[in-house]
């Protein structure tokens, strides 16, 4: 029995200290917050079992992990302690009791109530008032020397206000990521191809850990100090709270949520109320620390072997949970990307039963190499739907299955598009899929496509939900008895916009192309098309190699134009559009078109015609508009109060017309052809 409690504890240390130096040294923890808790409550309960087995190198006997070899080390004057958890009012309620026995008192206590950063804690050290050195915290004794790097945040004061500074002292809080910079740099990482951080907290520790400060700057940190260690000198505290007043008269940032309650009801209470705050404030946290305020009495108090007997991290229920795949579905949005869904067994995630997460697009399954069947870790915050964060690939069964894009819409059967160097798949159904509907008929109507003056969101919005339109063909069947039914439609507004309906199918064959809201294709990709191709029969069978060697048309935009007129049901849209009267004069070929091969720049402001209008008239007698000047441009039209581009022309001897010029330029064009 002894040799089996043994070798279950130290199966638990192992495990557990590998798990601190992946979470603490590499900021790449393989498991969540909540597993962690789990397995040290674990051994806490083991060893408070049998004491007569506790080494001096369990994790319960020491704080935090061995610090990372790429930074000089940094000695703490006072250590730098962890602290002890609590998960229920029953655990907080226990230390309540636990420190009144040891002062041996019944009168209620003050406490300091703080938000629990889930940031990266540091140690500053501040020499006759300026900063000196920074450190994390490391194993508690030794951390990481972060001095320049800590020093680029704004938020930490190079030197210190007021008076009553001590020669010596050493600062602690807390560097943290807020919510919208950790959103921000992921994003740009993954438009960039590079890895993505699990969370605020890895983000900021990893950004304090950068070798070159100059990347730790850009990162955008913040600070909130919380305490302090050592120090010598002038100060004289009384409480907790008396420190923080003091080191924010200093200019140090303090948690403004930061309180004293006077009982440890009202500990509970402030709990509660950090709680229902917490998925609006700006930065992420994980409880509520509760510390008595009074310093006398902390000291009499003391500490155990890993954290002060005076404080307690009353921490937040579990926003991570362990569960299993189900199945995989795929969610097709409004701009036609589908998005796959992992249908779980369902768990409580933090009070809520979560059933559902997304796994965001396929290269994200892909990289986290995700499967049906796997048991993995999901994350909910808030409001935000729940994600998959990993697998927990040592318990995948045998039967887990590779989870597969469709190659048809789950909503309209049309075919499924994923264009190389993507991460997203979408339906290439746009005219059809009733989950594009909406969007798909706001943008027929816009004004650069179809220009329906009248119809506008809502109205799109009551027409789709109250079933009165499928496609944009349908618009033309609306009559003014329908119209005039709905809300913010009277009898006038009513036949105004059934007389935009009638107007708009005389149009010209690009601005249909553009209407069509065929991907990639925009208005100069639909006015080239109509230079190419003499009709829209001509254009529809077409095959991607025909289209490659068109200007700006490249293997995605092929793809994308091809797929799209391959749809039967697009077609079917299409000829219903005809049929409905929709026409436009045939366009002339581009070798038919005056400007043809001519590239023209504008610059500054046109008085009689905006610089839209004057690009879609250029671009109508073949020319190309660019938006910089080299030396294959022909022509720049400078208006009043031209810019950069001005002088590029002049240096390199380009034509230069100002507006009344152009508009003689443009007359002369049109008459001789």
């Amino acid at each position: 029995m002894n040799n089996k409690i043994k070798k279950t504890l130290g199966e638990l240390r192992e495990k557990i200290q590998e798990h601190n130096y992946l979470y603490h040294v590499l900021d790449a923890p393989h498991i969540s917050d909540a597993e962690y808790d789990i397995l040290f409550k674990k051994l806490v309960a083991l060893e408070n079992q049998y004491p007569e087995y506790i080494t001096a190198d369990s994790p319960t006997q020491r704080i935090g992990a061995t610090p990372s070899k790429e930074f000089k080390e940094s000695k703490h004057r006072i250590p730098m302690l962890s602290l002890e958890n609590a998960f229920s009012e029953d655990d907080v309620f226990a230390f309540n009791k636990r420190i009144h026995e040891k002062l041996q008192t019944n009168k209620q206590l003050t406490f300091c109530c703080e938000p629990k950063m889930d940031g990266l804690a540091i140690n500053l050290l501040y020499i006759d008032g300026h900063y000196t050195q920074a450190a994390t915290r490391g194993d508690g004794i030794v951390g990481e020397d972060i001095t320049a790097n800590a020093k680029t945040l704004q938020t930490i004061p190079l030197k210190l206000k007021n008076k009553d500074i001590p020669k010596v002292i050493e600062v602690r809080g807390e560097i943290y990521m807020s919510k919208k910079t950790f959103h921000d740099l992921n994003k740009q990482a993954e438009q960039a191809g590079e890895k993505v951080f699990a969370n605020p907290r890895n983000a900021a520790a990893g950004s304090v850990r950068q070798l070159d400060p100059g990347i730790t700057a850009k990162r955008k940190l913040s600070f909130f100090c919380y305490g302090i260690g050592y120090y010598e000198g002038e100060a004289v505290f009384h409480s907790q709270s008396e420190i923080l007043q003091q080191l924010k008269r200093w200019g140090f940032p303090v948690n403004p949520e930061i309180t004293t309650t006077h009982s440890i009801e009202e500990c509970l209470q402030f709990f509660e109320t950090i709680k229902k705050k917490r998925e609006n404030l700006a930065y992420e946290i994980d409880g509520v620390v509760y510390k008595v305020d009074d310093l006398h009495l902390q000291k009499s108090l003391g500490f155990i072997s890993r954290a002060p007997r005076f404080a307690l991290a009353h921490k937040f229920p579990a926003q991570e949970q362990i569960t299993v795949i189900e199945e995989v579905d795929f969610q097709v949005g409004r701009t036609g990307t589908l998005t796959p869904v992992a249908r779980l067994k369902p768990v409580n995630v933090g009070g809520v039963i979560v059933s559902n997460a997304t796994l965001h697009n396929m290269d994200e399954i892909e990289r986290k190499d995700i499967r049906i069947h796997d048991v993995v870790i999901i994350r909910r915050a808030g409001d935000v739907i729940p994600e998959v964060v990993s697998v927990i690939k040592e318990e995948r069964p045998k039967e887990a299955k590779k989870i597969k894009a469709p190659i048809h819409c789950p909503v309209c059967h049309s075919d499924v598009t994923r264009v190389q160097g993507e991460a997203a798949v979408r339906c290439s159904g746009g005219l059809i899929c009733s989950a594009q509907r909406k969007e798909a008929i706001k943008h027929f109507a816009s004004r650069k496509a179809m220009d329906i003056d009248g119809l506008g969101d809502k109205i799109i919005d009551q027409l789709v939900n109250t079933k009165l339109i499928h496609t944009v063909a349908d618009l033309y069947d609306l009559t003014h008895e329908v119209l005039a039914k709905l809300e913010r439609l009277g009898d006038k507004s009513a036949q105004n916009l059934l007389e935009a309906i009638q107007k708009s199918k005389k149009t010209t064959f690009e601005r249909f192309l553009y209407a069509l809201g065929i991907r990639e294709v925009g208005e100069s990709t639909a006015l080239m098309l109509t230079q190419h191709f003499s009709s829209l029969e001509e254009l529809t069978k077409a095959s991607t190699e025909s289209l490659l060697p068109l200007p700006d048309v490249g293997p995605v935009v092929s793809t994308q134009i091809h797929t799209f007129f391959q749809q039967k049901h697009n077609k079917e849209v299409i000829e219903k559009l005809l049929k409905k009267g929709i026409h436009w004069e045939k366009p002339k070929k581009l070798s038919q078109l005056p400007l043809q091969n001519k590239t023209f720049v504008l610059t500054g402001t046109l008085s009689s015609l905006s610089r839209e209008k004057a690009t879609q008239v250029l671009q109508s007698l073949g020319a190309k508009v660019s938006g910089s000047v080299s030396q294959k441009t022909h022509y720049v039209i400078a208006g009043s109060e031209p810019g950069s581009k001005l002088s590029n022309a002049k240096k390199l001897n380009i034509k230069i017309l100002d507006e009344k010029q152009f508009l003689e330029f443009i007359k002369n064009v049109k008459t001789s052809t």
